[in-house]
């Protein structure tokens, strides 16, 4: 059962982390405003879409990606508080143990763990679709990194398509090749001199078209010069578009749905996906182990007070962020497994926790 010094620090711990919350946002959006106002002044985009499509899922955005350090800061600042007027002593001498009083701590760490889990696999995602809709629209407008030059797709296990060159803006193909493969073997290649996209689900015309027909030793030739053929693909305009922030897009099961199409399509980019994944599952939990240290760290009286603690804590934050960007550029690389880049930095925070709270004043 919750006791008053439980309810205490419960409300100290939330109340000023929406306090830090709120000023971090107002200045995220005061400088993106004024990094992106020329974009806003020179495209015909409206007030609304600005406000509504761009800066109301912005603020998730941004929030989702510095929530452990909302955490941390929050926590040396009320803690470094109630440790200056010598409340965490006067606890401590009523004969409350240290690991007592972390209790209330992890519990309202774990309510903030909880709502940062949802946001991550749902809430953050759902938003992301409608801000970089706007940005790719208005800001960044050549930020499509999909391939169109000697693309090979697997459109299911048996049939692999070939597209020398594909023209996003009017969705036609040159030199375009279906080849049906069964146990190994190929039983049959169309080829198109040039194609186009000719509507859903996934039909394709093909222009000047041969078909060759494999059965054991023998082969049929079927020669289209000069007509055109129309299939149906498991490929449409949409499979050519890929942006780089893209998996941001997806909640997670969109992304595992993804991860598995690209593998049976052999495209190479499902390792971005699964730490994607990942991430958004070992990252709230960082809001744990930073609370235990900054509890750690801004519970001993010091001379330096509240500003040597709030800069303790701001570069403990920054060696996390750095830790996290290093981890998933080495997992991206192929350097190390998805798992590990994407818990390894809890673990060495977590080490770091573990030793910073038997050495913290008792």
């Amino acid at each position: 059962m919750l006791k008053k010094i439980d309810l205490y620090i419960i409300k100290k711990y939330l109340s000023t982390f929406l306090f830090t919350v709120l000023i971090f946002t107002m200045i995220a959006v005061v400088i993106d405003f004024a990094d992106k106002v020329e974009d806003f002044i020179e495209e015909d985009c409206t007030m609304g879409e600005i406000l509504f499509d761009y800066y109301l899922n912005y603020v998730p955005y941004i929030n989702g990606l510095l929530l452990p350090l909302y955490a941390l800061i929050s926590v040396i600042f009320f803690t470094s508080r109630m440790a200056y007027n010598s409340e965490i002593i006067s606890i401590l001498n009523a004969g409350v143990s240290f690991g007592r009083i972390m209790r209330p701590y992890i519990i309202a760490a774990s309510v903030i763990t909880g709502f940062h889990l949802l946001a991550n696999h749902q809430i953050i995602p759902r938003s992301n679709k409608t801000r970089l809709d706007f940005e790719h629209t208005y800001i960044w407008k050549y930020s499509d990194k999909g391939k169109i030059n000697n693309v090979h797709i697997f459109t299911n296990p048996t049939q692999k398509v070939y597209i020398k060159h594909y023209r996003k803006r009017d969705t036609t193909t040159r030199d375009f090749r279906v080849e049906e493969i069964v146990d190994n073997q190929l039983v049959s290649v169309l080829k198109g001199k040039n194609g186009k996209w000719a509507g859903p689900p996934g039909k394709w015309e093909l222009a000047d078209y041969e078909k060759r027909t494999f059965n054991k030793s023998k082969e049929e030739i079927i020669n289209g010069t000069g007509k055109k053929i129309v299939i149906d693909l498991n490929l449409t305009p949409e499979d050519f578009v890929r942006y780089q922030n893209q998996k941001e897009m997806m909640t997670t099961p969109e992304l595992r749905d993804a991860i598995a199409s690209d593998k049976r399509r052999g495209i190479g980019s499902s390792k971005e996906y699964e730490f994607e994944a990942a991430r958004r599952t070992a990252e709230p939990f960082t809001i744990l182990i930073l609370t235990l240290i900054g509890v750690s760290v801004a519970s001993r009286k010091v001379r330096g007070g509240m500003g040597l603690h709030l800069a303790l804590g701001v570069a403990l934050g920054a060696s996390y962020i750095f830790l996290s960007k290093f981890s998933s550029t080495f997992t991206t690389n192929e350097s190390l497994p998805v798992l590990i880049g994407a818990w390894i930095p809890n673990f060495i925070f977590g080490l770091i926790a573990i030793i910073l709270f038997f050495k913290a004043q008792k």
